[in-house]
Parts: C-alpha cells; structure tokens; sequence
C-alpha cells in the first residue's frame, strides 16, 4: 500500500475527514473492491439476477407525478408558460395548459409557480477526475479513488446537473453502478481513456515507466485514464476498444494541454492521416470522435481531418475560426476567466491557464460573428473544493448570451451535441428539453433564471426540486 504525503494524509486518516462520514463509508463499502473489471462483472451478475434495486437514496418513482402550479422554461423558447406537467415512469407524458385535475394515483407536487426548466448537461466533465487532486491519483489504490468520485457524482446530480459527457477517465462500470441504482449521479455519456501519444496531453507516465517496454502498460493506462499509442494500427485498435467496452464517443488528443506538466501546449500528437483514421474508425461503429485542440495549429490539423467535434480551442485564429464554422464542426468549449476557474493547477498549468483566460472573450467573440455549433462544459479538474464551480462556469456565458440562450446552451443545444452518438446513446428518450415523451430530468427552481441567471449558482439554496429519470433525488417543497 503507498502512503500518501503529509499533505495528503488527512485523506485517508483524518478522523474527521470526510472519508470516515457515514455518507461516504457507506459508498466505499458499495463499491468494496470496485475494480474496472470485477466491478462491471458483478454488476451484470446482479442484473441478470434481479438483484440491482432502485437506491434509498432517491424516492421510489411513483407510476405517475404531477407537477403543478409551474412557469415552464421547455429548454427552446425566450418565455415561460403556466402549465402543470404529468410524468409517467420516467417519461414526460403531458404538458397541460388547462390545469385538468390529476389523475386519481398520481402523486402531486405542488410548484406554487416555480419554474421548472430541464436538468443541466455538462458537456466536458470527468467524473472520475473532478474531485480527486492530482497527486492523490498518482498514488492511492484505485478503490479509494472511486469512493472520493462516487461522493462527487451525487454533488454533481445535487448541482442540477443530470446528465455529464465524460471526456476521459474510467467512467464505464461507474456509469453502470449509477445507471442501475447503486450510486447517486448524473447520466454519463463516456468516452473512456483519453487516447493520446507518447509525450502528449493525457501521457502521465511515472519515470521509471519510460521508456515503454514493449506492449507493457502504464499504471494510468492500467487505471483506464489514457491510452498512449505512436502508430496507426494501435490507434485504430485503441478506438475499437473504448467502443468495444461502451463508448459513447471516443476522445483523441492533437496537442497539449494545461493540466500535463511536460506537454506544451503548442506540442502536435496526430497526424492528419491519423486523425482521419480515427474518424472512420468511430464512424464504423455509428458515433464520432471529439479531438483536444487549444492550439490554432492542432484546431486546423483536426478540422482537415474532418473530425465532427473540437475540445477547447480557445487559441485559434479568426481565420480557423470561420474554417470550423464554414466546415459545420461542433467546438465544445468552457468560458475560463480567472484563475478562479482553474486553481486547481499547479506548476507550468498555471502560466498556460491564463494564457487561456486573455484568449477565451476573443473565441467567444468568433464564435457569434460566425455562427460556430458551440456547446458549452465545465472541465474542472483535480479539486472537490474546485468542483462546485461548475455552476459559475455556466453563467460566465452570460458576459456573451441572453439568460435565455445560457439555459438552452445546458440544456437543449448541449441535447444536440449528445445526439452525435447516435446509435452508441446509452439513452433512449430525449434529453434537454420538457417536451411529450422526453426523458423525466427535470429542476424546479426557487425564482426565475430568466430574469437573474445567477440564482444557478446556488443550487442548494434555489434549487427545490431535482427530479432525474422521473426519480425526485431531492425535494424541498
């Protein structure tokens, strides 16, 4: 067993930690030897047995709800409406203007003209690696990690935020133990290791780790964190696996970024050919390879190699820019300002941090002249403390957008990114909107994001109901 440092310590040892909760106690012993390959296995042992029940920790759905007395944001329009909606399972099944009385077994919520509006979606988040610092990842067992992680997955749904895309990290038995009721947490669309190459965003190789002897993994490729791979044949076969193990989209890094001490970030990783490889590969399976670039540089290499979806680009030019928009390419990015919104990083990711902060008001401004496809996401790493951030990250858009336009960014424009996946979804039903027959993640908040967009960044205070896959994970009405 490594022990951590003195700075680290209280992590594991601290009596008054808050691994040794009861809350988090009871998650480790859920996910006692939770390893990516035992876990997923007595997982689907426990499905086909019918073993895996509903968690205590959100109310058992009810085979109908009404919510009533709502001022309804459906995800699209400038406006609301007073309406009450009927949920059926986990389906939106109506949406009554008129106020009909409820049906006789329908259990009802009375809204007293709250809004409600569709759960958030983070379109750049890591779910093993949000909460969990840097140092702490290099050197604990991997079963603690995931303890620290499935605490910050129910923050996360607690935030508001129902559904995440996960851009690196083994995040597919923990989708699973979330999806099948074990722990609390957003949706997760996962995209599995990071596939980069030697040298590159995402290699965290330890020293004595390099050089590579042959086939030998690394203990991060181990973990499930990256995949490091210098030819073409093992690219393709690094994409096949993440889908073969339930990718939803698989993420390629073309250049470096913040958070790896020895990648610069004007560094290049792929070539075009083998981004363009990696393209058709995911292509094949009926979904899309999203590729990290920041720099102009690594944002045209990807857009010759006709990816669908960049990661950040907060570096590129007006001239890439228009490029990105003429060739319809998505740019999933996050509003990073201050050092606020990154202090997490330490070392070199702090000088290239706010190299980003004095880039991002210019891509933004790209962005609307040219009516880029742009999503938005959070991407906080490495810091519980850092995590709740998240809903500031999500109103920073207001310094560019209407209120309005900041909810349909978390919510129906972020819908349409996930649609990329196309038949690798891992959710029937639609997302990001309040419409008949979408999916029951819904939020009831406590005043009207219309007029004041900051009430988002106090969930625990303005946030009165949080409903996901018609379960009520919290109610305080």
């Amino acid at each position: 067993m490594i022990k951590l440092g003195g700075r680290y310590q209280h992590l594991v040892h601290s009596a008054g930690c808050a691994c040794v909760s009861p809350e988090l106690q009871a998650a480790s012993r859920r996910l006692d030897a939770f390893s990516r390959r035992g876990f997923l296995a007595g997982l689907g042992a426990a499905a086909v047995s019918g073993l895996v029940s509903g968690p205590a920790f959100a109310q058992t759905p009810p085979s109908k709800t009404l919510l009533r007395q709502v001022r309804l944001f459906d995800g699209k329009s400038d406006a609301l409406q007073s309406v009450q909606i009927l949920i059926e399972g986990n389906r939106i099944v109506s949406i009554d203007a008129a106020n009909n009385a409820p049906p006789a077994d329908a259990t009802v919520i009375d809204c007293g003209g709250r809004v409600l509006m569709p759960g958030l979606i983070d379109a750049h988040w890591h779910a093993i690696f949000a909460a969990v610092p840097m140092q702490v990842l290099m050197t604990v067992d991997p079963g603690m990690i995931f303890t620290m992680s499935t605490a910050e997955a129910e923050r996360t749904l607690l935030r508001g935020f129902t559904t995440i895309r996960d851009l690196g990290g083994p995040a597919f038995s923990f989708k699973q133990a979330i999806d099948g009721g074990i722990v609390p947490g957003p949706r997760i669309f996962p995209s599995g290791a990071m596939i980069t190459t030697s040298g590159g965003h995402g290699d965290l190789r330890m020293p004595f780790e390099i050089p590579r002897d042959g086939d030998l993994l690394s203990l991060s490729e181990k973990f499930g964190g990256a995949a490091i791979v210098d030819d073409l044949g093992g690219l393709k076969r690094r994409v096949r696996e993440q889908l073969l193990q339930g990718a939803s989209q698989v993420k390629l890094v073309a250049g470096g970024g913040v958070s790896s001490p020895r990648s610069p970030l004007d560094m290049m990783t792929f070539s075009e050919d083998e981004l363009r490889e990696a393209v058709a590969v995911a292509r094949d399976w009926n979904t899309y390879v999203t590729v990290h670039a920041t720099s102009d540089a690594a944002v045209r290499r990807s857009v010759a190699a006709g990816v669908p979806c960049i990661e950040h680009g907060h570096l590129m030019t007006e001239d890439t820019a228009k490029l990105v928009a003429d060739n319809g390419i998505w740019l999933s990015t996050q509003p990073f300002l201050t050092i606020a919104d990154a202090a997490s990083q330490t070392g070199p990711g702090v000088e290239r941090a706010e190299e980003i902060f004095g880039y991002t008001p210019g891509m933004y401004g790209f962005i609307k002249k040219y009516g880029i496809k742009v999503a938005w996401g959070s991407d906080l790493l490495f810091s519980a403390e850092l995590a709740p951030r998240q809903n500031v990250m999500l109103t920073h858009l207001a310094n560019w957008y209407s209120n309005a336009e900041v909810l349909r960014a978390a919510t129906s424009v972020n819908a349409d990114l996930l649609a990329l996946s196309n038949l690798r979804n891992p959710y029937e039903g639609k997302l990001g909107v309040i419409e008949q027959g979408a999916l029951a993640d819904l939020l009831v908040v406590n005043g009207n994001p219309l007029d004041d967009i900051r009430l988002i960044e106090n969930p625990e205070q303005n946030l009165s109901v949080i409903m996901k896959d018609g379960k009520v994970y919290k109610n305080t009405l």
